[in-house]
């Protein structure tokens, strides 16, 4: 591994950070089969959880926004478009299991004579019990077919980094299944009617505590007449060139936030102390919506 003073110039020397994330990752304890016991349990009850795999996907390179010329680590995140629910955010791509095709396509990418975990990742990955193990590249398979749909990322361009853990929402009844990915010789993204656009923040954004900030969410509240209710949550502030802003928060927030503990010991500034922006949601910021999607067997 390269001889690198800080843990913070990792971020900008591509093989030294792939490695101590795989390393760190494959050997983080992992919730997944916890997260899906629960998860048929529910099945029992009223309103049942379901199950969604997203990927985490980084690339290195020069970022689109920032006076830093040098090559480092972003996040590629898409933006929901006004097709969905949840417009406007930023997500990881990926989305609900499909048992049946994820378990075809499990045996093709994880087995077949092209695997999608290679090299360490596959080492730590098959030390692993069997139990786990299959669960973790179930949703793995889900989130690559789910990124090939959404912005035409090909499973084979990814390098499987490890799986982080899982993040229960509530409003949706759905618990998130994060895996980590590299994304090898990108190519531009062609995204699905789903996606607005692509957003690449910089990991180096995340140290800098002028884009750690709060964000106050109003919405009516159904269970309350309708009263409208504040909230606030941790944000992080990402500025485009042209000086317009994306606001990174709740689940996809807490997965990078998560990876960075994880992998680089990253500790979250102070949020509440930081800039704070208001945004008040419409009645159909949840409203689920049919979109057209692409199929992987297409």
């Amino acid at each position: 591994m390269d001889n690198i003073d800080t843990d913070l110039e990792l971020l900008s020397h591509r093989d030294a950070f792939l490695a101590r994330a795989i390393e760190r990752l494959g050997t983080y304890p992992s919730d997944f089969l916890s997260a899906v016991a629960k998860t048929k349990r529910s099945r029992f009850i009223t309103e049942p959880r379901q199950a969604a795999g997203v990927l985490l996907p980084l690339l290195f390179r020069r970022p689109s926004s920032g006076d830093r010329s040098k090559m480092q680590f972003v996040f590629q995140l898409i933006k929901r478009s006004s097709r969905v629910s949840q417009p406007g955010d930023l997500s990881c791509p990926g989305g609900m299991i499909s048992p049946i095709i994820d378990r075809i396509l499990q045996t093709f990418l994880i087995h077949g004579p092209n695997p999608v975990i290679r090299g360490p990742a596959r080492a730590y990955a098959f030390q692993r019990e069997p139990a786990l193990r299959r669960i973790m590249t179930l949703f793995l398979v889900n989130a690559l077919r789910e990124s090939w749909e959404e912005i035409g990322l090909s499973p084979f361009r990814v390098r499987f980094l490890g799986p982080l853990p899982t993040y229960a929402l509530a409003r949706f009844k759905r618990t998130i299944f994060p895996l980590a990915g590299f994304i090898e010789k990108p190519v531009p993204p062609n995204h699905n009617r789903e996606v607005e656009k692509i957003v690449e923040i910089p990991l180096f954004s995340f140290y800098d505590e002028r884009s750690i900030g709060c964000y106050v969410l109003s919405a009516p509240d159904p269970a309350d007449h309708g009263i409208v209710k504040s909230i606030q949550h941790p944000c992080l502030i990402h500025h485009h060139p042209d000086g317009a802003r994306e606001i990174l928060w709740g689940a996809t927030f807490h997965i990078c936030v998560q990876f960075l503990e994880i992998v680089m010991d990253y500790s979250l500034p102070d949020w509440e102390k930081g800039c704070v922006v208001h945004r008040t949601l419409g009645p159909d910021y949840l409203t689920e919506r049919p979109a057209t999607r692409r199929s992987f067997f297409s």
